[in-house]
């Protein structure tokens, strides 16, 4: 179980994560070096595969469920802009990848790079309270486009644990909202930005038992 989880988000990968068999990165390691990918982002990559390899959870409730499971691979960039590398293969055939930022954020990358959380552990925050959310709400209201801004988040507090960039969590008195705004970012496809409203929620729906700084 990796750490730096709450402990809702250790609950969801302890009771709905399944591990798979991977094939170790650092076999690639001389392969990449004479491609002149740095040792520093091949590191990174082992770093990242010993702490999330194989870790195959629930489908995201958007970017076609994002990847299948977690699994390093095709570094990409260079020393003046930064390097990138796969975090793991799409359950889909979606017109971007899931890459692992220069300072290890997780996004999706295009023509352009547009990163949803500050890190990978935002982003399994971000299913687990997706999956508390659905689990306990009364209704949850689906909003696109342009509909989006016409949501009043006065009086909502930012889900810190997210680590949301492009996509963020907002806690209100009774409700969640979940702001999809990846794929608008990335593809420029205003159409593409979503919210989810889940509402009708009583304490442990808002939280699942995590308080602030709790982890």
């Amino acid at each position: 179980m990796p750490d730096g989880l709450t402990r809702r988000a250790r609950s969801f990968v302890g009771t709905h994560g399944v591990k798979v068999d991977v094939r170790p990165v650092e076999g690639h390691r001389q392969w990449w070096l004479e491609r002149d990918i740095p040792a520093a982002v091949i590191d990174r990559m082992v770093a990242f595969q010993e702490r999330w390899g194989g870790l195959l959870l629930p489908p995201a409730p958007r970017y076609d469920g994002g990847p299948k499971y977690l699994d390093p691979d095709s570094p990409e960039g260079s020393d003046s802009e930064g390097w990138w590398f796969e975090a793991g293969m799409q359950r889909t055939a979606v017109p971007y990848s899931f890459m692992i930022g220069p300072s290890g954020e997780f996004g999706i990358h295009t023509d352009r790079w547009t990163p949803l959380h500050v890190t990978v552990e935002g982003w399994v925050e971000s299913l687990a309270l997706a999956h508390h959310a659905s689990m306990w709400a009364r209704q949850v209201t689906k909003l696109v486009g342009d509909d989006v801004d016409g949501i009043d988040l006065d009086g909502y507090e930012p889900v810190r644990e997210v680590m949301g960039l492009a996509d963020t969590w907002w806690r209100g008195t009774d409700s969640l909202v979940a702001v999809y705004s990846g794929e608008a970012e990335s593809l420029s496809f205003p159409r593409g930005r979503v919210a989810l409203i889940y509402s009708g929620l009583d304490e442990w729906g808002l939280r699942g038992g995590v308080e602030s700084g709790d982890s």
